[in-house]
């Protein structure tokens, strides 16, 4: 990895920890202090963090990380839904017993981290089953556009389980996509895609609304089951 790139994870990674606070400005050379690397790939990091939407720069003052607001949440379930459906449709056009393989095991572990109840376990097992079932349908730039917008949901420290649903609960929100996966149904498992982000992102939107006033308050349904239309 270049210096940049090694400064934008390092970056992204001290978001998602919460060791940069949303709303707090940080200069590129205290970043650079703090990462023991110079100004210029600190820059560069910090502008393609902005593109994914992580920070907001100030010119000559340096960035702060963006607070989340529900606009913002919607957009991400959003740009799932464009790319997944499709993308999961094309995966179970495109499978072949080795894949199928890959999206079973990532299914299986799934299920042992649901049996362990631990939240932090689901969410990871979560992000790796869709990350298996994208990684089928072959689109690299696909697949790094929808990591960054799970990076988004995540620096939030947002989640429905254990919230809003239990860790199996969230598990078995993944079924039917497996059933159709295995029994080749593209048809089936873009609708099941389909119906698993919208679900989410309507319970998502609705509990975080409910517990933080300040996000405000948006019609979820009307503003994600569009695309599904």
């Amino acid at each position: 990895m270049s210096l940049t790139e090694q400064a934008t994870e390092s970056i992204k990674n001290a978001i998602l920890a919460g060791d940069l606070v949303p709303g707090q400005l940080y200069t590129a050379g205290e970043l650079g202090r703090e990462l023991n690397v110079s100004r210029t790939p600190i820059r560069e990091a910090l502008q393609e963090l902005a593109r994914r939407g992580l920070v907001e720069i100030e010119k000559n003052r340096g960035m702060r990380v963006r607070s989340t607001s529900v606009e913002s949440l919607i957009e991400v379930f959003q740009v799932r839904l464009m790319l997944e459906v499709p993308l999961s449709r094309r995966a179970t056009e495109l499978r072949t017993p080795e894949s199928l393989a890959a999206v079973r095991a990532a299914y299986d572990d799934f299920r042992v981290a649901a049996e362990s109840g631990e939240a932090d376990a689901v969410l990871r097992a979560d992000r790796d089953f869709h990350r298996a079932l994208m990684a089928v349908a072959g689109n690299d730039r696909a697949k790094t556009l929808l990591q960054e917008q799970r990076d988004f949901v995540l620096q939030t420290g947002m989640g429905t389980v254990p919230t809003s649903r239990t860790p199996m609960e969230c598990f078995e929100d993944h079924a039917d996509i497996m059933a159709g996966f295995e029994a080749g149904d593209a048809a089936a498992v873009g609708a099941a895609v389909g119906r698993h982000i919208s679900h989410t992102a309507t319970m998502l939107i609705r509990q975080e609304t409910a517990s933080r006033p300040e996000l405000g308050q948006v019609d979820a349904d009307a503003a994600i089951d569009w695309l599904l239309h």
